[in-house]
């Protein structure tokens, strides 16, 4: 459904404009505002309810895809009109809300105005500029076409955001039923089980065994509640650690994910969409093929794919063709390596690329929405069994207590 986006712009004459547009997404809507030759430099639902996103102060500073892609298009956007780098880069130093990134487009603007390429000054902030986009650039930079590489940098962004925001607004349903069940079983614990308790302890009577093992997590939840907390987040923790730390650890991490039954489908054709997409948009923009298969296996998001890309590059050094590399990896199917090799032998790879990254986007959007389907009629199930079990335990007490008085 078409939402209302209020927007602030500049347009052709340099003057700063504001208005609403209509369109499915703030990306739809800013590719609207270019079409009308406007450079969005801000865009914001109208009236989105639940569905606006919430900023928490100090949380979030992290630069994220959304972010990249709107700077991107806002900066390919005030490119093409004819602004230059130091302009563009002033306006969105002044638009832009995170601080850290507020911050790094300051740095980046100050290196360019002494002399440095843009590719060079955004190499120097990793954190906020990933590789794949400096990459791009300096295609960019070398060929003369900057503002065609802004622009596919965008897109690139835009759509895998797009399909990141589809999953989790998929997964919002699963995920509030799980919390919510968490909350429910600990406030009956912690505060309906004491009260049972007490009365069982007027009336007498053996409680039985499920009805102790409620009223024994009653008496330790003070401890036990914080102890599990401190679990998960110790384990998080450790867990991220060794991801960062260790390739090792990280690519048997990312190979049993995708040997997971049902997630590990939509893990594969995740990573698969990303990769085709990454790599096509590089070699569209003019990135050679052997820093293009470097760049690329960094940003699929699975050491899987990372590593494959490290045979299938050196195939290619040797002479090879990159779809014969790839048909000695098992993560990628016969479908991806015959269109692959398709699109080499017409010289068409980059558009065999974008179609593979189209078709698979859709497998993983299929693939979420079946998933959510076929997950909430089993959530409601856990979420009945729980309140079930709980009440059951709480009453079983009832029937003993019964019987005595009635002999």
């Amino acid at each position: 459904m078409p939402t209302t986006f209020t927007y602030e712009a500049i347009d052709a004459a340099g003057a700063r404009v504001k208005g609403k547009v209509e369109a499915d997404s703030p990306e739809g809507a800013a590719t609207a505002l270019s079409n009308q030759l406007l450079t969005p430099l801000r865009v914001s639902g109208l009236g989105t309810g639940l569905r606006r996103e919430v900023t928490i102060p100090g949380i979030g500073g992290k630069t994220s895809l959304k972010d990249l892609a709107v700077f991107s298009r806002q900066f390919a956007s005030m490119t093409s009109s004819g602004l230059t780098l130091l302009r563009s880069l002033a306006i969105l130093e002044e638009q832009t809300e995170k601080p850290k990134l507020k911050e790094a487009i300051a740095q980046v603007r100050a290196e360019v105005q002494d002399g440095a390429t843009l590719s060079t000054a955004l190499e120097q902030h990793p954190d906020h500029f990933p590789p794949l986009m400096t990459s791009m650039v300096r295609a960019g930079e070398t060929g003369g076409f900057i503002d065609d590489a802004l622009t596919r940098i965008a897109t690139m962004y835009e759509a895998d955001a797009n399909l990141r925001a589809k999953i989790k607004s998929a997964m919002t349903y699963p995920v509030v039923v799980l919390i919510f069940s968490l909350l429910l079983g600990t406030g009956v614990i912690l505060f309906i089980v004491p009260v049972f308790e007490n009365m069982f302890e007027q009336l007498g009577g053996k409680l039985p065994l499920p009805t102790r093992i409620m009223v024994g997590l009653s008496h330790n939840a003070p401890w036990i509640l914080p102890l599990m907390v401190a679990g998960v987040f110790g384990a998080l923790t450790a867990y991220r650690r060794a991801v960062r730390s260790s390739t090792t650890f990280r690519l048997r991490t990312d190979q049993l994910k995708l040997r997971l039954p049902v997630f590990g489908s939509l893990f594969a054709k995740l990573a698969i969409s990303r990769w085709a997409r990454n790599l096509g948009t590089l070699l569209a923009v003019g990135v050679p093929i052997i820093q293009a298969l470097d760049v690329v296996g960094g940003t699929s998001g699975n050491a899987t794919v990372t590593a494959a890309m490290g045979e299938v590059r050196d195939t290619v050094r040797a002479g090879g063709r990159m779809s014969t590399a790839l048909e000695k990896q098992p993560l990628f199917p016969s479908m991806v390596t015959q269109m692959l090799q398709v699109g080499e032998e017409s010289g068409q790879t980059t558009a065999m690329l974008d179609k593979l990254a189209d078709y698979y986007e859709r497998e993983v959007e299929t693939a979420t929405d079946s998933l959510t389907s076929a997950m909430e009629p089993l959530l409601v199930i856990v979420l009945g069994s729980v309140i079930g079990a709980m009440v059951i335990c709480l009453y079983l007490p009832m029937f003993s207590i019964y019987q005595n008085i009635q002999g």
